[in-house]
C-alpha cells in the first residue's frame, strides 16, 4: 500500500518533469536550428522560378516576396523552383509526397554556374544538412567558416546520383529526394551547393543539425514513448 501510494505520488512530478524537459528542448531545437523550406519564394504557385536573392536576409525574392529574416543570403544564380504536386505540373522535379507537407512547392537549385552559395551573418555550428535529388550528375555540398566559400573548409560531403522513382501522378523525374548531413567543428559561415546546373535540386536546408527538417511531432512522439516506458517501469517495480 505504501508502494502504490508512493507511485501515485511520483507518477505526476515525472510526468511534469518530463513536460518541463520536453518544453526545454522544443524551446532549444528552435532557438538552435534553422530551416530553409523554399515555399512561398515564387509569388504565386505553380509559377516557374524566382531567384531567392535576400527573401531569407529581411529583403525580397526576384518576385517581390520576402520571408522570416534569419540572416541568410544568397548568391545572383540561386533560385527557387516550382514543385509538381498531383494535378499540378511545372517542372520536371517534386518531392512525391514524401517529407515535410508543408515543404512540397519549392526548392533550391542553380540554372547558370557550377555551384551557388548560401551565406549565414550570425554563422553556425554543430552540422549541416538537407534533402537533394540528382538523378543524372552528381554534386557536392561544401560549409566554409568563411563568407562566399572562403576561409577554412570545414566539411565536405559529396553527393551521389538518387533514384527516380516517384508515382507517375506527380509528373516528375526528379523525385523523391533522399535525406543528407554532415557534422563539423567550428562556426560556419557559408555553404556551396555544387553540381551540374539544372541537374540537382536542394530543399529543407537546415544548419545547425546533421538531420534535416526534424518536424517537432516525430520530436513529440519519441518522448512521448520515453515517457511511456518510464511510467510502464515504475508499475512494474510497484
Amino acid at each position: 500500500m505504501y508502494t502504490d501510494k508512493f507511485n501515485k505520488l511520483r507518477l505526476p512530478a515525472i510526468l511534469g518533469a518530463g513536460l518541463l524537459s520536453l518544453g526545454m528542448f522544443t524551446n532549444s531545437y528552435a532557438t538552435s536550428v534553422t530551416v530553409l523550406d523554399f515555399e512561398n519564394v515564387n509569388a504565386t504557385y505553380p509559377s516557374g522560378y524566382a531567384f531567392v536573392q535576400d527573401f531569407y536576409n529581411g529583403g525580397l525574392s526576384s518576385d517581390g516576396t520576402s520571408g522570416t529574416d534569419y540572416g541568410v543570403s544568397f548568391s545572383s544564380n540561386a533560385q527557387a523552383i516550382c514543385l509538381n504536386t498531383i494535378g499540378t505540373s511545372c517542372s520536371n522535379t517534386s518531392r512525391g509526397g514524401f517529407g515535410n507537407p508543408n515543404s512540397q512547392l519549392g526548392a533550391l537549385f542553380f540554372l547558370s554556374g557550377a555551384e551557388t552559395f548560401m551565406n549565414v551573418s550570425s554563422g553556425f555550428d554543430t552540422g549541416f544538412s538537407f534533402f537533394y535529388t540528382a538523378i543524372l550528375q552528381t554534386g557536392s555540398v561544401s560549409v566554409y567558416d568563411g563568407f562566399n566559400g572562403t576561409g577554412n573548409l570545414l566539411a565536405t560531403l559529396s553527393l551521389g546520383l538518387t533514384s527516380s522513382t516517384c508515382d507517375s501522378a506527380y509528373g516528375a523525374g526528379f523525385c523523391p529526394f533522399v535525406a543528407t548531413g554532415v557534422g563539423f567543428s567550428g562556426i560556419a559561415k557559408s555553404v556551396s551547393f555544387a553540381g551540374v546546373a539544372n541537374q540537382i535540386v536542394f530543399d529543407d536546408v537546415t544548419f545547425g543539425s546533421t538531420v534535416p527538417d526534424v518536424p517537432v511531432p516525430a520530436a513529440v512522439w519519441l518522448f512521448a514513448s520515453g515517457l511511456i516506458s518510464l511510467v510502464g517501469f515504475a508499475r512494474r517495480k510497484a
